[in-house]
């Protein structure tokens, strides 16, 4: 994804990258000069990455997942003094397919039993994936139920979900099919030119694209 960043940044006049970091590199230094720095690292790398943040008062775009409750709660302590965008998944279609499944729980109710389905490439480590645990979480909140997760390791494949709804003789599905994964940096980008004046805060992805379940 890094690569990924910083080969679509080349082609965006309104972008410059003034530094890159790979694991174990020392951030301190390549953050001074920046005015929102991205992190798809590892779960791992959090606790420096918000430590250097707040040391130099830079904005944070965390595209990174798999992180625990405590880095979870690192991340929101953060944000209290630091403008974050933090998401599952930047792909605008993703985002989307959140919004979509949130509208669709309303809609179709308790009577409706849901299932999500997660398929990625043999070498992501962390499952279900992070878009899933996000699926997951607005059926909890919308339906107040657990909607079982599975997880498919096969193959290239970039990333396939889909949220299945099903009811009484009938069955709703909602399936994003990602084909490359400029979507995610391209995306990311966009948080991040976004970001920059925002007041601190913990923002979402949906927040970038105004389509956030407050609006």
């Amino acid at each position: 994804m890094g690569q990924t960043i910083l080969d679509l940044a080349k082609n965006d006049s309104n972008i410059d990258i003034v530094a890159q970091c790979d694991l174990g590199d020392g951030i301190d230094a390549a953050i001074k000069e920046c005015d929102v720095a991205i992190d798809f690292s590892n779960a791992g790398a959090i606790d420096e990455v918000c430590r250097a943040a707040s040391k130099n008062g830079k904005a944070l775009v965390i595209g990174t997942t798999g992180h625990s409750p405590e880095q979870r709660e690192l991340i929101e302590r953060t944000a209290k003094s630091l403008s974050i965008v933090l998401a599952s998944n930047f792909s605008v279609g993703v985002n989307a397919l959140f919004a979509l499944t949130r509208r669709a729980a309303k809609v179709l109710g308790s009577g409706f039993k849901p299932e999500i389905v997660e398929t990625h490439h043999t070498k992501k480590k962390d499952a279900p994936s992070g878009t899933a645990k996000t699926l997951g979480e607005i059926l909890k909140q919308e339906l107040k139920v657990e909607a079982p997760i599975e997880s498919i390791r096969e193959g290239d494949v970039v990333g396939d979900h889909t949220v299945t709804f099903v009811g009484p003789a009938e069955r709703l599905e909602l399936t994003h099919r990602a084909g490359s994964r400029e979507i995610f940096g391209s995306g990311a980008l966009r948080a991040a030119k976004w970001l920059v004046g925002k007041s601190p805060g913990l923002y979402s992805m949906q927040d970038v694209l105004g389509i956030s379940a407050a609006k």
